[in-house]
């Protein structure tokens, strides 16, 4: 089957993308390392000794920099339905999230340890019509804050992608009703065209 024209224009964007080349030629495993990074920088989300749950994680580029942030003594579980290679500092599922067995292993892999940051970068497969997407990826976050609600520990904080669009005003009276403070960012390594942000919830009520 020929490729359409938007699947051949995503694969040239892509590789002339300046952040895919340089993740590529520094080492990291995905562009959106530096979606991240920019996040850290602006809102100083890791520090040594944290525990940190990576929702999404394929190929890992979340992972590789959170280990790197927690160092030695901190830990980083991370999920995804594709595999991920293995990382010094992370442990990895391999399972769809959606799934209560698949959740209930994250949770018994955490051992009643209470977590510092719950991170998502997760989005589902896009269809291309936003009344099936939008409602998909909203579940998604759904299930990021019934995560947080149950493993983060009072004061922890909250990161997570989400696509705007119906259920979004509800979602951010949500998250204001659970934590202290509640900031939307848009990396510059998030192109523009696409409609996903990235909202933090700061301090576990």
């Amino acid at each position: 089957m020929a490729r359409t024209k938007s699947s051949s224009r995503w694969l040239q964007e892509h590789f002339d993308d300046p952040y895919v080349l340089k993740a590529q030629k520094e080492g990291w495993r995905s562009r959106a390392i530096y979606k991240l990074q920019e996040l850290d920088e602006k809102d100083k989300l890791f520090y040594p000794g944290m525990v940190v749950v990576d929702l999404g994680a394929a190929p890992g580029g979340w992972s590789q920099w959170a280990s790197q942030q927690v160092g030695l003594q901190g830990q980083v579980f991370a999920l995804d339905i594709l595999p991920v290679e293995p990382y010094a500092g992370v442990r990895f599922i391999q399972g769809d999230f959606r799934e209560d067995e698949v959740y209930q292993q994250l949770i018994d892999s955490l051992a009643g340890r209470e977590v510092d940051l719950v991170m998502s970068d997760m989005a589902p497969n896009i269809s291309g019509n936003k009344a099936v997407d939008i409602p998909r990826a909203m579940h998604l976050v759904e299930l990021s804050i019934e995560l947080a609600d149950q493993v983060l520990k009072p004061g922890g904080n909250i990161l997570m992608k989400v696509f705007q669009g119906e259920g979004y005003e509800a979602l951010l009276s949500e998250l204001k009703s659970k934590y202290a403070k509640v900031v939307s960012r848009k990396p510059k390594a998030s192109r523009p065209r696409s409609k996903e942000i990235y909202l933090l919830g700061v301090g576990k009520k």
